[in-house]
Order: C-alpha cells, then sequence, then structure tokens
C-alpha cells in the first residue's frame, strides 16, 4: 500500500503525540514536555520525554525517538500501514492510496483478508488444541512432571493434538479446505492428495506475534520419539527466521527484569517462567538471525543468549554472535551463558536452584570476550602466526559493529590480544580493506580549509583610512580575534568564538593522526543552528533580515538548508519536528538534515527561552563573520578602484554594522 507523503504529513500535523503516547505510558507534565517511565526499557526514574511543540518522543537512557506513527511500530507491534490506519481512523482521515492499480488494490484487500482468515483459523485450532489438553490426562501428567503448574500453562496456551490422523476434522467440517494446507496445519500427500493432521500426539504451543495474534504452532513429543520439536511450515503469517516464541508472553518482564533471555527451546521458556524468569525467548528450530536481534532490541536493551557447552551450542552461539555485532552500540549489552554439556536452563535450575542461575546470567560472557574468543579459534596465540591469523579472523567481526566508543575499546582489546598497537593495527586493516572508507589512514596534510568560525582568507593590503576606522580590538579585517560572550556550550556547540590559527581541536601547525576507525564529527555552530530552528520552527519569527541573509549564506551544505527551513516557513508558517522530518524525506537536504538531528546532539532540550538565547548566541558571530567577508569584498573592489567613494562609504556602513553588533554582544547580561 503506497501512501502519499503529503497525507503522512498532515496526519502528523492532526494528531498529538502525547495523546497516541498517553494510551500506552502515565506521562506527567514536566516543563515544556510530559514525562513518563520509558516503555522500551526498564528503568525507576522517568527519562522518556515527549514534546508538544516538536510531536516528537525521545528517551534519553535508551536512546529511542520518533514520531506517533514511530511509536506505533515501535510499541505496539504495528507495521507502517497498519500505524498511519489506526492515527488516520483517531482523527477522522481517510487514508488515501498512491500510484496504485484497481487490481494491485483489490490484490492487497485479498492479502489482508487473507491473513485474517487464516489468523481466525490458528486461532480455533489453538481453541481445539487446548480444549483437548483438558481431556487427556497423560499430556496433563506430563506437563505436571515438567514442573508446569495450570496458570502458566494457561498464560502460553499450552494444549494438545492428540493421536489420530484427522483430529481437526471434528473442529474444520470443510477439511479440504486450502487454508488448513497454506496454515500449517494440514499436510497434502503430494502423491495421492490424502490430507492428515500435522501435528499428532504432541504439546502444542501456540507461536503469537507481538501483537498477541496466533501465527504458528510448535509440537513436542511426550517422550524421546523424533523429531522432539515440530514447527509450523513458512506461511503467508509465520517466518521462523523472525518470530521468537514467547515474546508477547515475555514483553512486561522484559522491561521489569531489564533484560531478554533467549533460550533454545519451547520448554525452556515455559520452564523458567514457571522458576522466576518470566522474561525468556526461543528461537524457533533456527539459527539466531539479525531479524531475531532486531526484534529483541525494540524491547530490551540487554540480551543474554544460553546455549548448552557442547559443539552445536557453540556453533549456534557463533550465528547468535554475528547476528547481534551490528546492532552492540554503545548503550546496550550482549552476553552469551553456556552451561554445563548435562544441562539445558530447565534442568540447572532444578538442580542447583534460581538463584545459582541468575549468578550464571550475571557471569555470562560478554560480547567482546566472546568475540575474542571466536577470532582466536584455532589460533596459537604464542606464536607470531597465530597472531596474525588472528588478525585476519577478527577483522570481519570487528567490521559488523556500529560505530562507536565500544567498537574502538574492541579494537584496543584485540590489538593487546595480537601484540600491536591499536593505531597499527587500525592502519593494517585499512590497507587490507582499503576500499571501506571506515578505515582510513592519515595522509598527505590537506590543505587549510576556513571553517566560519577563521578569519576570512587574505585579502589586499586596506588602506590606511580603515585603521582609522575600524572598531577598538580590531587592528583590521584579515587578523582580528572576535570573542563572543555566550553562556557556555550546549549540546557541543562552541561558544560565540573565533581565533587565527585554530580549528577546534586541529591546530594548523600538526600533522592529523592516523584515523583509529570512525568517529562522529565535531558538532559545530551552523550544525546547531540547525538542530534548533528544525526543532524549534518558530524561532524564524524573531530573527531579523540580517539574520536570514546570515544563515542562507553559510557554505553548503548549511545555507542552502536554511533557505529550505525559510521557505518551508514562509508556506506553512511554523511547523513541528515531526512533520519537517517527513518533508526533508523527499529533500536533497534530507540526509544532512537526518544525520544532525538523529546524532548525539540532535534534539536540543531546555526552556524554549533558553534555546531561543542559544541561537542568538550562535548567530552573533556568524553574523560578525558575514560582516567581515563583505567587508573583505568592499576592500577588493577599492583596491581595483580606489576612487570610488561610494565603496568607502559601504565599507563604513558595514564596520559600523560590526561595531553596533560587538556593543548589543558585550552589553547583553551572562
Amino acid at each position: 500500500m503506497s501512501i502519499p507523503q503529503s497525507f503522512i504529513q498532515e496526519l502528523l500535523s492532526r494528531v498529538n503525540v502525547v495523546d497516541v503516547v498517553g494510551r500506552y505510558v502515565q506521562l506527567k507534565k514536566g516543563g515544556a514536555n510530559f514525562m513518563g517511565l520509558c516503555p522500551f526499557h526498564g528503568e525507576k526514574s522517568p527519562s522518556f520525554s515527549v514534546s508538544p511543540s516538536k510531536q516528537f518522543y525521545h528517551c534519553f537512557g535508551c536512546g529511542k525517538n520518533g514520531n506517533a506513527i514511530g511509536f506505533l511500530m515501535e510499541h505496539a507491534g504495528m507495521g507502517f500501514v497498519e500505524a498511519v490506519n489506526d492515527l488516520a481512523g483517531q482523527v477522522g482521515m481517510v487514508v488515501p492510496q498512491e500510484d496504485i492499480s484497481p487490481q494491485e488494490r483489490e490484490r492487497q484487500a485479498a492479502a489482508k483478508l487473507k491473513q485474517a482468515t487464516l489468523n481466525d483459523v490458528l486461532e480455533r485450532a489453538g481453541n481445539a488444541y487446548r480444549h483437548q489438553l483438558k481431556e487427556h490426562a497423560h499430556a496433563v501428567q506430563y506437563l505436571k512432571q515438567r514442573g508446569v503448574s495450570g496458570a502458566i500453562s494457561s498464560k502460553y496456551g499450552l494444549g494438545y493434538a492428540p493421536p489420530g490422523w484427522r483430529n481437526l476434522a471434528s473442529v474444520f467440517p470443510e477439511y479440504d479446505d486450502p487454508q488448513l494446507q497454506e496454515s500449517g496445519l494440514v499436510i497434502v500427500g503430494e502423491d495421492d492428495d490424502k490430507r492428515y493432521d500435522r501435528f499428532r500426539d504432541r504439546i502444542m504451543f501456540p507461536i503469537r506475534n507481538v501483537k498477541g495474534e496466533c501465527i504458528g504452532f510448535g509440537g513436542r513429543v511426550l517422550g524421546d520419539e523424533k523429531p522432539k520439536y515440530l514447527n509450523s511450515p513458512e506461511t503467508p503469517l509465520f517466518h521462523k527466521g523472525r518470530e521468537l516464541y514467547g515474546l508477547f508472553e515475555a514483553r512486561d518482564a522484559l522491561r521489569s527484569m531489564g533484560y531478554v533471555l533467549v533460550t533454545e527451546g519451547y520448554m525452556d521458556v515455559v520452564a523458567l517462567a514457571q522458576l522466576g524468569f518470566p522474561n525468556a525467548v526461543a528461537t524457533l528450530g533456527t539459527a539466531c538471525t539479525n531479524d531475531h536481534v532486531q526484534k529483541l532490541f525494540r524491547f530490551t536493551d540487554s540480551v543474554v543468549f544460553s546455549f548448552d557447552g557442547d559443539a552445536a551450542g557453540r556453533r549456534a552461539a557463533h550465528k547468535a554472535l554475528e547476528a547481534a555485532l551490528p546492532y552492540a552500540n554503545d548503550t546496550r549489552s550482549v552476553k552469551f551463558l553456556f552451561l554445563p554439556a548435562e544441562h539445558d536452563p530447565d534442568s540447572f535450575i532444578r538442580e542447583h536452584g534460581s538463584d545459582a542461575f541468575a549468578r550464571h546470567v550475571a557471569n555470562a560472557l560478554p560480547l567482546s570476550q566472546f568475540l575474542l574468543e571466536a577470532a582466536s579459534a584455532e589460533c596459537d596465540l604464542g606464536q607470531a602466526q597465530g597472531r596474525a591469523k588472528l588478525s585476519s579472523q577478527a577483522r570481519p567481526l570487528w567490521n559488523l559493529l556500529p560505530d562507536g566508543a565500544f567498537k574502538r575499546l574492541v579494537l584496543g582489546e584485540l590489538a593487546a590480544k595480537i601484540q600491536i598497537d591499536t593505531r597499527e593495527l587500525s592502519e593494517l586493516w585499512a590497507q587490507a580493506e582499503a576500499q571501506d572508507k571506515r578505515f582510513q589512514r592519515g595522509g598527505a596534510r590537506p590543505a587549510p580549509n576556513h571553517s566560519p568560525y577563521d578569519a576570512p582568507p587574505h585579502a589586499p593590503a586596506a588602506p590606511d583610512w580603515v585603521q582609522e576606522f575600524a572598531p577598538s580590538g580590531h587592528a583590521n579585517s584579515y587578523g582580528d580575534r572576535w570573542r563572543g560572550t555566550g553562556n557556555g556550550t550546549r549540546n557541543g556547540a562552541p561558544r560565540g568564538e573565533w581565533k587565527r590559527g585554530s580549528k577546534f581541536g586541529h591546530p594548523q601547525d600538526s600533522w592529523p593522526a592516523p584515523s583509529l576507525g570512525p568517529r562522529v564529527a565535531p558538532s559545530t555552530a551552523p550544525d546547531q543552528a540547525v538542530r534548533l530552528l528544525l526543532s524549534q520552527m518558530k524561532f524564524l519569527e524573531q530573527l531579523d533580515n540580517d539574520d536570514l541573509d546570515t544563515l542562507a549564506h553559510q557554505p553548503a551544505p548549511h545555507g542552502p538548508l536554511f533557505a529550505w527551513i525559510e521557505s518551508q516557513f514562509q508556506e506553512h508558517g511554523p511547523q513541528p519536528w515531526a512533520v519537517l522530518q517527513e518533508r526533508l524525506r523527499d529533500s536533497v537536504h534530507g540526509t544532512f538534515a537526518l544525520q544532525l538531528m538523529e546524532g548525539p546532539h540532535g534534539h536540543p532540550e531546555g526552556e524554549e527561552a533558553e534555546q531561543l538565547q542559544e541561537l542568538r548566541n550562535i548567530l552573533a558571530p556568524l553574523l560578525a563573520k558575514r560582516i567581515e567577508i563583505l567587508e573583505t569584498e568592499a576592500l577588493k573592489a577599492y583596491a581595483a578602484n580606489p576612487s570610488d567613494s561610494a565603496i568607502k562609504a559601504h565599507y563604513l556602513a558595514l564596520v559600523e554594522r560590526r561595531k553596533l553588533l560587538r556593543d548589543r554582544v558585550t552589553s547583553r547580561p551572562e
């Protein structure tokens, strides 16, 4: 379903994100925003902020953020179209479809109807399995022997598929209905087209999506027959590489306990819930995938993988490691728990107790340590060749990590293991993977480039009369030191200051050091001005023509983006960030703007008056710089035509503007 972007923007301008989030999170007014406990990770003190002015939510603990649509997708498990339809229904809007043929619209409607019908078929089967469990004492006895109570059985919807080939025929009178095959409940013979139940004489575990809808089943034999576990096949509803058993039931426990425990079987999940660990989930007969990990991190920032200590368990752990690495950022925790070979979590707890298991979880192997262990496989670290092999095996794993402090720390640990300097290791890997721009060596000294805070480029020598009219402390247009009186640094934006020979951490008289990997670029004053205006577009009402001219003449990409913001303001008036975000997706400025807003200093916080003052502190030196550039141009024009009195008058007017600006800044109270 293709929904016009204009409709998304209109929808976000009508809904109130505070109301949407408030349906799921208890919010209290706190200054300009509303605060509450984050629904995406466990916390005791509220760090989850919802801004009515930006129509945006942000958690200062886990970093989750977004608009009303994003919240429904992240928290309620809705798809994009479903979230849009939900919000549109709340405000009485009808969702249009863009560039879609009648045939495609009909196909989508049929697919939606089929999914709803398959859900209904599976729910009916689940109800039948639960009824059968009550009728078969030996199945109930099996669960009791495994320590599963009636309450836990009810919570997870456990049932029983009795022996026999066509038991579901009593549940579905039309046993030849194709939907029984599509849902995975019935198998049709390839040779004779005979139909029979897929699940027979098994304890049945309904598999639910994050909305609680039944999408498939897992069945476990009561004895030692093979296969021990049998899953539903891939269907329009069920994709085992994306779904996790028990995630729906564990959602609240994930937040209260602070982590998720990933196990290998249905029975592990149910038994752990019985024994005090309701935060367990299980993969569905397949290796852990990127989709699994991404889904888990929607609900918690801490994942503990539990595996058997045998060779098969180690292989499964290596798959989980590769799946987890791309999501292991600075705020997330990933650990690996290996139990003794003779135990699974259920048997371990029953023999050693819940406290002992909790200690094992707490002492599980951190991701960085397991990465070192995995990369060291079959490496004789006592020999140079073995350490070189470690370097080769570690590089593709390390490359999977997202940029950040954690990635750099792991690089240091690997370098120590390889017995090489961290910088040398980075250079070696850069040589081995030169096409990867994330790992660059320091090259020839770059030509100096001027930031908006540097003095202007060299120009012709100023005539004597310039000295006469230059403001106090301003020797000439090219060698001055200007210092604003801003109120310090907020969110990484430097004070209003420039001085000759400074590049904010890159002295002109030194060579740049070789890079140790990707890093976050320092935030500049124009960066912060972008963030402030995108967060509080109404600040444009407080700016005069000189301010707007200064912003529009900033070097690309800032200047064109400022011009775009002003054009949006003139066309639509002040808009919240949630709406601007959608408009930017179709704009040439979108990538740059979204990087700034989603980066480490995105979405400035504080009272509006403080943010407006911060913007003025940023604008003052930028405006002074702009005036300097105009002065330089005037002097160049004078050098070409020294008899033109108009040029002299123009220059003097610029000097006066700068003097007034300096007086305005220095007279402002700290």
